[in-house]
């Protein structure tokens, strides 16, 4: 029985390695098992279509004979192998559309509605009672592909290659709609028998019963839907929900949505209706939490929207060196709102805040502005020192002001580009000049500056120039202020010239 045994096993690893190289033959011989294990052993190649196909097969059988409701298919070809007087025999066994297969030489039998499993208890069983202690073998070496047909609403009529193991859900999938229904899908079988399938049960609920297994010769027919509806905000499940008959919002909160959060403020809600044919435009309703105990009747595309009492908190602003404002221009400043709890101290709001503050931001000299009164506060002990304790109280409307840290030199006067330029230490004010595109020579002569510091006391040009200095190009050209200055000068020498040859007309007339 061992020679027996050992001769099976060596068939069948024949046999594995004929299959992935796509023969399908009842016996595979030595010479291709020798040539699949160069193959192996060598260099690896791009795969040809047909050997892409014949692993997809291989693959698909293994998922097929670990499955324990694979059913029998038309199209699927087994391998059924034992030992007689010392020889291992095999054969090859088609399933047909008639679904009878004949075993060996033994008898045929009927396998429709057999699972894989039955299908090769049954053979095996009658191979032991014919053979016995031949080592009987019964394996799935090719599944089955088969064609079903996809209509109604969906963007085409189309027909789809599958496999026993595809599912409803995977052969609708990219064909649908915006108006199909996943609620209402009719399945003809090859009989003409009719099944009615809610694929939303399957997805939500785990329900395959409602997502079962395609089968030659199916017609899936997609309806269309009747209503459409979207929640949002403080429920376990937003989403888009198709309804049924009868399901209004009570249903869409409670059984789609999931049930309201903790917070949810049901005073506020807000549905939006655009399918209202006495408003084509669209309107919004504001609902309350009656509304849900007495199911209020939703239409087809309605969007409830259900606040929390999370919106309604408090609000203040941070407002200056922002991470939103670099990148930008350096002296740029943003202004954001920022929610916090009643009884929150600056202490925490700025900590949990830390994240906006921007490189550039002087957090030494931070202030609140509160109606319009400055509050100095010290952001960056908060963020810093472990031992510090703020016990300033943020209110509404507060605005927490973080300067710049970035330092300036301003440069004005007679240059092509004024403006304020980045304080750099160690440049002169001719850089700065250069930084404003240099000097307009036309108003310009000989280099003339002025240059103040912060406190407007006049510096010389070989101080060092200090953040916050100023720097005035002088407009001191004798040609800019002649081509100025001539036009109203000529005029007026004309007009007096003019009356003084009057009155000496005037008076030799006299």
């Amino acid at each position: 029985m061992k020679k027996y045994f050992y001769a099976i096993v060596l068939f069948f690893c024949s046999a594995v390695f004929a299959q992935t190289a796509g023969n399908y033959e009842s016996s595979a011989s030595a010479k291709d098992t020798d040539n699949m294990q160069a193959a192996n052993v060598g260099t690896v190649q791009k795969l040809t279509a047909g050997e892409v196909t014949a692993a997809r097969n291989a693959l698909n059988a293994s998922i097929a004979m670990s499955s324990s409701d694979y059913l029998v298919t038309a199209g699927d070809i087994y391998t059924l192998a034992f030992a007689v007087n010392g020889n291992v025999v095999s054969y090859a066994i088609p399933v047909d559309a008639s679904y009878r297969i004949r075993v060996a030489n033994i008898t045929t039998i009927n396998v429709a509605g057999n699972t894989f499993l039955r299908l090769k208890q049954r053979v095996e069983e009658l191979v032991t009672q014919n053979y016995p202690l031949s080592g009987v073998q019964f394996v799935l070496t090719s599944p089955a592909a088969f064609k079903v047909v996809i209509d109604g609403e969906v963007k085409e009529t189309a027909i789809k290659q599958a496999w026993a193991l595809s599912r409803l859900s995977d052969v609708i999938a990219g064909t649908l709609t915006d108006y199909a229904s996943v609620r209402n899908i009719v399945v003809t079988s090859e009989d003409g028998k009719k099944n009615t399938y809610d694929i939303f049960k399957a997805s939500r609920f785990g329900d395959l019963s409602q997502n079962p297994y395609v089968r030659p010769g199916d017609r899936i027919t997609v309806g269309r839907m009747t209503r459409k509806v979207t929640i949002r905000g403080a429920v376990e499940r937003p989403g888009t929900y198709e309804l049924l008959e009868g399901e209004n919002l009570k249903r869409l909160v409670d059984y789609y949505g999931g049930g309201l959060t903790e917070r949810a403020d049901t005073n506020r809600m807000e549905l939006s209706r655009t399918s209202e044919r006495s408003n084509p435009a669209g309107e919004i309703l504001y609902l309350d939490g009656t509304a849900i105990a007495s199911d209020y009747t939703l239409v087809c595309w309605d969007t409830l929207n259900i606040p929390t009492y999370a919106e309604l908190k408090p609000v203040m602003f941070i407002e200056g060196a922002l991470s939103s404002a670099t990148g930008t221009s350096l002296d740029a400043s943003a202004r954001l709102p920022v929610v916090f709890e009643t009884g929150e101290n600056y202490g925490t709001l700025v900590r949990r805040n830390k994240e906006r503050f921007s490189p550039t931001a002087d957090i030494k000299n931070a202030y609140i502005l509160r109606k319009g009164n400055p509050i100095p506060i010290d952001v960056n002990k908060m963020l810093y020192d472990a031992s510090y304790y703020a016990e300033e109280i943020v209110y509404p409307y507060d605005t927490l002001v973080i300067p710049f840290k970035q330092y300036f030199v301003s440069v004005a006067g007679a240059v092509a580009r004024p403006g304020r330029y980045p304080y750099i230490p160690d440049r002169t004010w001719e850089y700065y000049i250069g930084l404003a595109g240099g000097f307009i020579n036309e108003k310009n002569s000989g280099e003339a500056v002025t240059i103040r510091d912060i406190n407007g006391k006049k510096m010389r040009k070989t101080d060092p120039v200090t953040p916050e200095t100023t720097i005035t190009a002088s407009a001191n050209s004798f040609t800019y202020y002649f081509g100025l200055y001539a036009p109203v000068i000529t005029t007026v020498l004309s007009a007096v010239s003019t009356t003084v040859t009057i009155l000496i007309a005037t008076r030799n007339m006299r």
